[in-house]
């Protein structure tokens, strides 16, 4: 049997042991929230895209009329949190607010949240 000082996953654990320090339940929990919302990210974007495709084509077709525009300020009326009429980093953040509360409520070391989750949406 080989002594655990040459094992190759207890070396790379003796070197990560001051990154690994540093996780959080918070940091985790935000990477796996990360990851889980880009996947289902995706699958709205799937979802919308063929949606709007289906549309398109039967507009183009002649069997449907679609005020795009009118449709497009609804759509931006429904989600401004501001009320200027344009969806911007502001309304961005005040959403990112809100779902980072209901995320975090009541979640032990919560601090590294944040850091996880940007990190899960964007190497996962």
């Amino acid at each position: 049997m080989t002594k655990s000082s040459d094992d190759p996953v207890n070396q790379i654990l003796d070197k990560a042991k001051p990154h690994l320090s540093k996780l959080t339940f918070g940091g985790v929990v935000g990477y796996c929230s990360g990851a889980a919302a880009k996947k289902v990210g995706k699958v709205v974007a799937v979802f919308v895209g063929l949606t709007f495709i289906a549309v398109q084509s039967a507009v183009y077709s002649g069997y449907v009329a679609v005020d795009w525009n009118k449709l497009k300020d609804d759509a931006i009326a429904k989600v401004d949190t501001d009320g200027d009429g344009e969806l911007t980093v502001e309304d961005a953040k005040t959403y990112w607010t809100k779902v980072k509360k209901i995320l975090t409520y009541n979640v032990p070391s919560a601090g590294g949240f944040s850091l996880g989750f940007v990190y899960g949406m964007t190497y996962n």
